[in-house]
């Protein structure tokens, strides 16, 4: 055998496998783009809480410019607390992204219905309105970095971070779109509030799955369920509630704050 034919394949040219270049298995394949499809939920979920907190501070406090702008820079500071404390989880990622899409479920949804209950005390309506701005901002901040580094785990991180953040920009335009022409025309602030939570409660049901494997499962699972039966019936019930509050004596309230300044 001469020296030549001793020479490696890889030394003439041919591709040296890798276990990134492996073919990716179907079922593989319909869990990463249910993962993208999460982030793109959980992005219109987190535009849309922020679009809500700013109109219903501008209905009952009046200064329209002045309190989108105060719960705007109040949304993003929680952001980046929460892109901070997301460091902190070092271990169960995909279980804690869940458990934190179950809280922001439930503290979303809650939070339009609890602020018209408590909109002609303005002190009250105030420190409800920041105090739940700057926890769903928070959550809302650990989301993206957990569910990088989940997917970094399966896939290239560049890769990764390319794909997540194109769906989360999607989803921020998707967010901002339904709800100026859909969901807060035909639905209503307080119902936009309560299907959101549902959505996010959807979210992390389908998180379960596609960003499997979890602790306790099942338990996640049945959580789910339950977060979305709640919000489901506070749906049905909105009616009543919005019929309890006078929108004329939100007008009046709004006014009387703005005699104030």
């Amino acid at each position: 055998m001469s020296e030549g034919d001793a020479l490696p394949a890889a030394s003439a040219g041919a591709p040296v496998a890798s276990p990134s270049s492996e073919p990716s298995s179907p079922g593989d394949e319909q869990r990463a783009r249910l993962a993208l499809i999460i982030a793109l939920v959980v992005a219109t979920c987190g535009l849309v809480y922020e679009l809500l907190a700013g109109t219903v501070a501008s209905w009952v406090l009046g200064d329209t410019v002045g309190q989108f702008a105060t719960v705007i820079g109040l949304y993003l500071g929680a952001m980046g607390l929460g892109s901070y404390l997301s460091a902190k989880v070092e271990r169960d990622v995909t279980t804690r992204f869940v458990l934190i899409e179950l809280v922001l479920a439930v503290v979303g949804g809650l939070s339009v219905p609890l602020l018209f209950l408590v909109f002609d005390r303005p002190s009250v309506f105030r420190a409800a309105l920041y105090g739940s701005v700057l926890v769903i901002g928070a959550l809302v901040g650990m989301e993206i970095p957990l569910l990088l580094r989940v997917l970094g785990e399966r896939e290239s991180f560049r890769s990764a971070v390319a794909r997540v953040l194109a769906f989360d920009h999607l989803g921020s335009l998707l967010g901002s779109v339904a709800f100026a022409f859909v969901l807060a025309p035909y639905a209503g602030a307080l119902r936009t509030g309560v299907l959101i939570g549902a959505l996010n409660a959807l979210a992390a049901l389908a998180s379960t799955w596609a960003l499997a494997p979890v602790r306790r499962p099942g338990a996640l699972r049945a959580a789910s369920v339950l977060v979305v039966a709640m919000l489901s019936a506070l749906y049905l019930a909105a009616p009543a509630l919005e019929r309890s509050v006078d929108r004329d004596e939100v007008r009046t309230n709004s006014s009387a704050q703005e005699i104030r300044r």
